[in-house]
């Protein structure tokens, strides 16, 4: 089968994309004081715009949306302008980069949080586990339900963040739902003990999703907003009774929305080791029939699977992550063939330039 449909140009929503292999979504924890963009990633971002697409690394929209070191935000001014020169190198190589929108949840701590409050989630259920702090290693603490009276504030931060990204030059923004994060512990019900309107059916399990993305959409439009789904996930101690059922839903709730494109995440053998006897899986094979708009599969992805998928019409486009760490020109190793440069696991969170901008193109 050929692969030669990966350099096809596509369009997903208002983006017109040369070609359909997308970076992915990293968290590479580089971001300077106040969490604000850097000159270092405007270089790493600008070394990988050949890309059909840039979606960026998880970017928080509000203070209690962090949950790690050195992460961006888009809820300063300063963030805002950190990003700007971002998007202004990437778009002078003639690039094209969205900037998706986070908010951590319950995936956080009392010292990440604003006076040391405690971190939000759809219930008052804690991460299995332990996560890095500033005072090293801790157990993730039982989190705070959010009450449906305080919903509509977080909805607007996702909408202000939205805003602030198109202040800052992106072409886009995808919102995050997967992973275990804020919205992922609303859609399953792993998560979502609640009892009122946010919770029990389905339709309320799907209601914050649905909201964050109408309002992220109107304001910019929803054209230019994707979202990312990881429906088999077990990252962050997630898990659903029937996932085929709760993302078929989801995705045909965001195609009413008629959203440029939904960015989706394949069952991973992580999630198999795990997700133990109970984990149940959903695919793009049963999955993709919901969503009538641009679908963008991910997950363990290499060149030929991306291409099985996309000549099976199970897909659009794939997005690549690690391998994008290491080969910054990955779509012209693709076309010729080279060879997949390895990368320094060791470098990928935290650190200056090492193992960040200093992997070389092809000559």
């Amino acid at each position: 089968m050929s692969d030669e449909i990966l350099f096809t140009p596509f369009r997903a929503g208002e983006l017109q994309l040369p070609n359909r292999i997308v970076m992915a979504p990293m968290t590479r924890n580089r971001a300077g004081a106040g969490h604000v963009p850097t000159a270092l990633g405007a270089e790493y971002y600008r070394q990988r715009a050949t890309a059909g697409l840039i979606v960026t690394e998880a970017t928080q929209v509000s203070p209690r949306g962090i949950g790690y070191p050195n992460t961006p935000g888009i809820h300063t001014a300063e963030q805002v302008e950190g990003w700007r020169a971002i998007t202004r190198g990437v778009h002078d190589a003639g690039g094209r980069i969205v900037l998706q929108l986070w908010h951590v949840g319950r995936s956080s701590h009392p010292l990440y949080q604003p006076q040391g409050e405690l971190p939000v989630s759809s219930s008052a259920i804690a991460i299995p586990g332990q996560l890095y702090t500033p005072e090293g290693m801790k157990s993730y603490p039982v989190p705070r339900a959010l009450d449906s009276s305080e919903i509509p504030g977080i909805v607007a931060e996702y909408a202000r963040g939205a805003a602030h990204a198109k202040a800052a030059g992106f072409d886009g923004v995808e919102i995050h739902g997967a992973n275990g994060y804020l919205i992922d512990q609303f859609l399953r019900d792993g998560v979502n003990r609640r009892t009122d309107a946010y919770g029990g059916s389905l339709g309320n399990r799907l209601r914050f999703m649905r909201e964050v993305a109408t309002a992220v959409a109107a304001a910019w439009t929803p054209s230019r907003v994707g979202i990312r789904l990881s429906p088999s996930g077990t990252f962050n101690g997630m898990s659903d009774s029937d996932p085929v059922s709760t993302f078929s839903a989801a995705l045909e709730e965001l195609s009413r929305l008629e959203l440029a494109y939904v960015h989706v995440v394949e069952p991973g053998d992580a999630d198999r080791r795990h997700g133990g006897p109970a984990w149940k899986s959903a695919s793009a094979r049963q999955l993709r029939r919901h969503f009538r708009g641009t679908y963008i599969t991910a997950g363990e992805m290499t060149k030929e699977k991306a291409a099985a998928l996309i000549h099976e019409g199970l897909a659009d486009a794939a997005a690549f992550a690690r391998l994008y760490i290491s080969n910054p020109d990955l779509v012209e190793r693709f076309r010729r063939g080279a060879a997949i440069a390895p990368s320094d696991t060791s470098t990928y969170y935290g650190g200056t330039e090492k193992g960040y901008t200093d992997y070389p193109a092809l000559a």
